[in-house]
């Protein structure tokens, strides 16, 4: 049976057997510290990237379209230079993820 780290986006996904349930949502609610940001060209298709740069963590990339679901539909291919996301501050995400 697998088991997900409290950072990954199947944390809180049921298994059934072997295999996983219908992915539950981990929401990453606005708070007003978020800031807009214009992604940039060396971050074109790379969320994993980005949540490298900013948190430490490569596997955080989930967050940004949790965060920004109205604007990224595809976390990879939406994710192009001039698009512009909210992205939480790393303690607010600290205290959203329980970490």
């Amino acid at each position: 049976m697998a088991s997900y780290t409290i950072l990954s986006p199947w944390y809180e996904t049921n298994t059934q057997q072997d295999y996983l349930d219908i992915l539950t949502i981990r929401p990453v609610s606005a708070e007003p510290d978020d800031f807009l940001y214009t992604i940039e060209s060396q971050y074109m298709y790379r969320p994993d990237l980005l949540a490298f740069d900013l948190y430490g963590e490569a596997g955080l990339w989930w967050v940004f379209m949790q965060r920004n679901m109205d604007v990224i539909e595809d976390p990879i291919f939406d994710f192009v230079p001039g698009k512009k996301i909210y992205i939480p501050k790393g303690s607010s995400l600290r205290t959203v993820l329980g970490v």
